[in-house]
């Protein structure tokens, strides 16, 4: 399962290499640029808000289908064609929810007409998930990369047109953005539709209620979790917008330093597309799962490390490269941001395995913590702080939660964790130190980046993070991607 494992995340890490950074760091970023702040930080606010109520369009179906089409590929037929009329009928309850509490909240009549295109967007998306859930349970997962990234590379030429194909002199709206998402969504849900459909010997669009209820009672717990973790991770810049009367700015600039995290965020989050699908067959046939988990946290925590550090050091320049506007604000928030990048990874390992055990009433407690902690800190320390508030309570949130699922695994699954997080702290100590070496010698961010790396290889090596035989075993034994 390792070899298989390590030989898909190397393919879907290659697609999205390919797209996802230059959609982040060029379109996202140019946008922000061209709308301003104020604007976007509008924008990024409602976008979040849109994500609090996303658990009615799901109701932690993905997750569990994910799991059951991974143990019991038999099931398609029978649950692809119920649960699709199901969260029609969700989609409709998750609209309606959204604008009455939208209406609570005071918002106005141009925030809630972006509001209606972001919420229809986030059902798109829904319906992409789900869908791309029978393809990851089915461990099709070249099929499941090609449509993860369809989205963005449609995206990306539609806004490449409307921002430098001269076809308008007009300035660039937030609103051409959003009909630019629902084009791409639309599209890349009819591929995946299709592919599914051609993996089904039958399908029909029928109302089943008694399936229905049994599917919405097995996946309740998943539904929790994922409404919980929505909150904790969603909530500051929304708190942000309605808690600071400054026209959504730092909203904003919180959102320049974001987006460069959830660039980061995106290739950790593969680990767990991959690893819930591995870990419920592994666990479904009584297999032992504590080499791949030591495998995937170390390879994907090296990855974190050598990142956030470099981040760290150097976030002025990184903000400088792309943005226009509020550079040093957003640069304290990028470092802050990119030690929580570190604490979310390891979630997607460890929160991962948890789910596929079925420990969702472990996971729905701390969960449950971390919505409280983190809405206290945000009240406490947004009035004082600003964005940079937000940031500090969600890497304090973010730390927290984490640390108590690692805990849990250990527990649960008797894992000995002292060598890896051993060889861990010595190769973040070596970062550091050569690191504050680099950035002393003021070189240019390119040479500095290439020395950087430098130190990380020989890290590596002298740590020992990385046995040199686990590589030969994948070269000798590759292992087919289906």
């Amino acid at each position: 399962m390792k070899k298989k494992f390590t030989w898909n995340l190397i393919l879907i890490l290659i697609l999205n290499l390919l797209i996802k950074p230059f959609y982040i760091l060029g379109i996202d970023a140019e946008i922000i640029n061209r709308v301003g702040a104020s604007v976007y930080g509008n924008y990024f606010a409602l976008i979040n808000f849109s994500f609090l109520l996303n658990i009615i369009l799901d109701l932690g179906i993905t997750n569990y289908n994910i799991k059951n089409i991974a143990q019991y590929h038999q099931l398609l037929d029978k649950h692809f064609s119920g649960i699709i009329t199901l969260r029609i009928c969700l989609v409709v309850l998750y609209l309606c929810a959204t604008f009455f509490i939208a209406l609570i909240l005071g918002y106005d009549f141009l925030q809630l007409k972006i509001l209606l295109l972001l919420a229809l967007n986030q059902s798109l998306v829904a319906f992409i998930l789900y869908i791309r859930s029978n393809l990851a349970g089915l461990h099709l997962f070249l099929e499941d990369g090609l449509i993860s990234i369809l989205d963005r590379v449609l995206l990306i030429i539609i806004c490449s047109i409307l921002l430098w194909g001269g076809i308008t002199e007009n300035a660039f709206q937030i609103e051409w953005f959003i009909y630019s998402q629902t084009l791409a969504y639309v599209i890349t849900l009819l591929v995946c539709f299709s592919l599914v459909l051609s993996k089904t010997s039958s399908f029909s669009f029928k109302w089943n209620l008694p399936f229905a209820v049994i599917i919405i009672k097995k996946s309740l717990p998943y539904a929790l979790l994922i409404l919980l973790m929505t909150i904790y991770y969603r909530i500051d810049s929304i708190m942000l917008e309605r808690m600071i009367n400054d026209n959504s700015v730092q909203a904003g600039i919180y959102a320049q330093a974001y987006r460069f995290f959830e660039a980061s965020n995106m290739f950790a989050y593969l680990f767990a597309a991959l690893l819930l699908p591995i870990f419920s067959r592994m666990l479904k046939n009584n297999e032992s799962v504590y080499e791949l988990v030591n495998f995937s946290f170390k390879i994907l925590m090296s990855f974190g490390l050598i990142l956030s550090v470099f981040c760290f050091f150097f976030s002025y320049e990184i903000m400088d490269i792309r943005y226009a506007e509020n550079i040093l604000e957003s640069s304290i928030i990028f470092k802050i941001l990119m030690i929580c990048f570190l604490c979310v990874s390891s979630t997607y390992i460890y929160g991962t395995l948890l789910t596929a055990n079925g420990n969702l009433f472990y996971l729905n407690l701390v969960a449950a913590f971390g919505v409280v902690l983190n809405v206290v800190l945000n009240l406490i320390l947004i009035p004082q702080y600003n964005a940079i508030g937000s940031a500090t309570a969600s890497l304090i949130t973010q730390f927290l939660t984490g640390l108590l699922q690692i805990l849990l695994c250990v527990y649960i699954f008797r894992f000995s964790l002292f060598l890896t997080f051993a060889r861990l702290l010595f190769f973040v100590v070596c970062l550091l130190i050569s690191t504050y070496f680099i950035y002393k010698q003021n070189y240019s961010i390119e040479g500095s980046l290439v020395l950087y790396s430098l130190c990380c290889l020989l890290s590596l090596f002298v740590t020992r993070l990385f046995k040199v035989s686990d590589f030969y075993l994948l070269i000798e034994n590759k292992f087919q991607i289906k």
